[in-house]
């Protein structure tokens, strides 16, 4: 049996409909409050899932197609101050395992066996890999248990255990050449909503990579975020296809 995550999968199609929205017609105050309003609602549907990850990846593409569609600069401090504002309630939606997992970040070594488990041994797996790594299938992280959730939320730590330095480096090159080729169809894109909403793609895209790889190397909190087209789960790879699908069918109307 399989599950399907309706979170992740309506992400692309949300930023696909605000890059098209911001277009439609001047961009005046009244306008922006009702994209707001628009893409607040689902924003806030996925948030009390609770889901903090695609909630955060969302917000951070909608971040990104705000900026590419020149918004006026006091509209955009508005934006950010209205974020703020709205921080603690945002942390009082959260589920109190998701309050522990930002909190244990800080002082990890306090719970070695509790709350800060999951950071320390992914931090472990990285280490341990060194060069070339234990070996593919041979990591005592992964494959003896010690590493919860090693396809998933973990998969950078598990790749660089048993494949080393060189392995992480490798899917790190992979990642970022898919960062350079959503570039190209950025600065091939003639339509200012595709500029958006590429934009918008590849600012999370990044995000979502660097958050992953932070909190591999217990760097940053575990927020759960996969790792893009790594890490298993079908709903988080088709919501990125259909993300890189648009993105490069922008490029070639374009071309």
């Amino acid at each position: 049996s399989f599950t399907i995550q309706p979170s992740e999968i309506t992400r692309p199609f949300i930023s696909l409909f605000l890059a098209h929205y911001l277009f439609l017609d001047e961009l005046t105050p009244t306008r922006i409050i009702k994209s707001f309003l628009l893409v607040g609602v689902p924003l806030f549907l996925i948030l009390i899932q609770p889901s903090f990850g695609i909630a955060f990846l969302t917000g951070i593409s909608f971040l990104g197609i705000y900026l590419a569609s020149k918004i006026n600069k006091k509209y955009f401090l508005f934006i950010l101050v209205s974020l703020f504002i709205a921080a603690p309630i945002f942390w009082g939606l959260l589920a109190d395992y998701q309050k522990l997992r930002v909190t244990s970040f800080l002082f990890a070594e306090n719970d070695p066996y509790g709350a800060g488990y999951n950071s320390i041994q992914a931090a472990i797996s990285v280490g341990s890999g060194m060069i070339t790594g234990r070996g593919l299938g041979e990591g005592v992280q992964t494959q003896l248990q010690f590493l919860p959730e090693k396809h998933t939320d973990f998969i950078f730590a598990s790749v660089a255990e048993e494949l080393g330095f060189v392995g992480a480096i490798f899917v790190l090159g992979a990642l970022m050449f898919i960062f350079w080729r959503i570039i190209k169809a950025l600065e091939n894109s003639e339509s200012p909503q595709g500029r958006a909403f590429i934009t918008g793609i590849f600012l999370s895209l990044f995000v979502q990579t660097f958050v992953h790889i932070g909190m591999n190397m217990s760097l940053l909190p575990i927020t759960g975020v996969p790792l893009p087209l790594i890490s298993a789960g079908g709903s988080s790879f088709v919501s990125t296809m259909i993300s890189l699908g648009i993105v490069m069918s922008t490029r070639k109307k374009n071309s």
